[in-house]
C-alpha cells in the first residue's frame, strides 16, 4: 500500500499555503518547490454520489461518495475536516477495485493527508472514496494541494447504478474475520458489497443511498419509529433530514435503481404489518420514479430474513401501479453462516459477492448490459 501521512495543522499552513516551500539551509542553492492549492469546489474535479458545495468547499457524508482528481506532478494531497471519525479508500492511477491502494481516517479539522506521493512524471488520477457512511461523520473537503495544476476529470462512465439500501449496502463488517466480532469503523468498506461488485461488473459508476438498521416500515429493534428510509431517501445528507436532495441539479443519471430493503422490518422476532410496509415501500417506489423517469428499471430485492418478505415486496410493486419496477428475492442459500459473514452476521466480502451473483443477471436483463466472461470482484 502506498504511504500516506497525516500532517498536523502547523506543518500543513507552513508546506501548503500557496507559497513555494522554502529550502532548508544546506540546500539553498537548489530550486524551490511550488504547490498549487484548488478549492474542492472546482468544476475539474468529478464528484459521483450526494455532495453539497459551499463556496471553497465541498462537504458528504453518504456512504460510498467518491471523488476522481486528475492532476500533474508526482504527489496530491487534500485540505478536509470531519464531524466525525469517517474512513476513506484511495486508488492512484487505476479504477476502483478490490484493493485498495491505501485507507485512513480523518477525525479533525483542518488536516491535510497526502493522497499520493512519489509518482513519476505526467499525469495521473486519484480515486477517493468515502467508505463508512454518515453514522461515522460528514467529511468536508476544502482544497486539493499538487505541484501543478488539476486538470479536467477523464469524464464519468457510460453506466450508472443507484443503490438503496441499509448495513448490507454500506458494507458493515465486510471486512471482519468473524461473525462474532463488534462492528468497528474501520472493517466497514462499501467498496466489497454487492452493490460495488455489481457496478464493477458492468463497468458502472455507482451511488448509494444507505443507512444501517434502516428499514421500509420498522427499523432495527423498533429504533426511532416512523423514520425509516423513504424518509431519509430523500435527504442531501444521510444525517441531517432538514436537507432536501434535488435529483435535478445532479451530475448524473442512473441506469437503473436497486432497493435492498427489508432485514431490519423483520428484525428480533417482529414483522410489520403487510399493509403498512407495502404502503411505505410504494412511497419510497413513488420518490425515485419522481427523481428519475420511466424508463429507467426499478429492481427491488428481498433478502434472506424470512420468506415472508418475498410476499411483501412483490404485494408493494404490483399496489404501485409503476412500469419497469421488477422485484427479486435473495435466499438463505445464497450464502453459508461460517466463512461467509463478517461483524455481527453481516456478509463478508465473499458473501456479499454471492449476492451479487443473485443480483447481476437481472441487471443485465432490465438493462439489457450483456452478461461477460469474467469474475465477480
Amino acid at each position: 500500500m502506498k504511504q500516506q501521512v497525516l500532517w498536523t495543522v502547523a506543518m500543513a499552513a507552513a508546506l501548503f499555503a500557496n507559497t513555494c516551500i522554502a529550502a532548508s539551509a544546506s540546500n539553498a542553492g537548489k530550486k524551490e518547490v511550488k504547490t498549487i492549492e484548488t478549492p474542492a469546489s472546482d468544476s475539474r474535479i468529478e464528484y459521483t454520489g450526494r455532495v453539497l458545495a459551499d463556496g471553497n468547499d465541498v462537504s458528504y457524508d453518504w456512504s460510498g461518495v467518491y471523488a476522481r482528481i486528475r492532476f500533474k506532478g508526482s504527489s496530491l494531497a487534500v485540505r478536509c475536516s470531519d464531524t466525525g471519525n469517517s474512513w476513506f479508500n484511495v486508488w492512484i492511477d487505476k479504477e476502483m477495485d478490490p484493493v485498495m491502494d491505501s485507507k485512513f481516517m480523518v477525525a479533525a479539522k483542518d488536516t491535510v493527508i497526502y493522497l499520493a506521493s512519489g509518482l513519476g512524471k505526467g499525469e495521473h488520477t486519484v480515486i477517493l472514496q468515502k467508505r463508512t457512511e454518515g453514522e461515522q461523520g460528514r467529511i468536508t473537503l476544502h482544497s486539493f494541494i499538487s505541484q501543478d495544476e488539476i486538470l479536467q476529470a477523464n469524464g464519468r462512465k457510460g453506466r450508472h447504478i443507484e443503490f438503496v439500501g441499509d448495513s448490507y449496502t454500506c458494507g458493515y463488517g465486510t471486512e471482519s474475520a468473524s461473525k462474532d466480532d463488534p462492528f468497528e469503523a474501520r472493517t466497514e468498506n462499501c467498496a466489497l458489497t454487492y452493490a460495488a461488485i455489481t457496478a464493477r461488473y458492468f463497468d458502472a459508476d455507482y451511488n448509494l443511498v444507505s443507512h444501517s438498521g434502516q428499514g421500509i416500515a420498522r427499523n432495527y429493534d423498533d429504533f426511532r419509529p416512523g423514520y425509516n428510509m423513504p424518509d431519509r431517501y430523500s435527504q442531501t445528507f444521510d444525517m441531517d433530514e432538514n436537507t432536501v436532495w434535488d435529483a435535478s441539479e445532479a451530475a448524473y443519471r442512473p441506469d437503473a435503481v436497486v432497493i435492498y430493503l427489508c432485514t431490519n422490518d423483520f428484525s428480533t422476532g417482529r414483522q410489520p404489518h403487510q399493509t403498512a410496509f407495502c404502503n411505505r415501500y410504494v412511497e419510497l417506489l413513488n420518490k425515485i420514479r419522481n427523481n428519475y423517469p420511466e424508463d429507467v428499471p426499478i429492481v427491488c430485492m428481498a433478502s434472506n430474513v424470512t420468506p415472508f418478505s418475498f410476499d411483501y415486496i412483490r404485494m408493494a410493486c404490483v399496489m404501485s401501479g409503476l412500469k419497469n419496477v421488477y422485484y427479486m428475492c435473495v435466499t438463505t442459500g445464497v450464502h453459508n453462516e461460517d466463512t461467509d459473514l463478517g461483524a455481527s452476521w453481516h456478509p463478508n466480502y465473499t458473501g456479499q459477492k454471492k449476492v451479487a451473483s443473485c443480483l447481476i443477471p437481472y441487471i443485465s436483463t432490465v438493462c439489457n448490459w450483456p452478461l461477460c466472461e469474467k469474475p465477480y470482484r
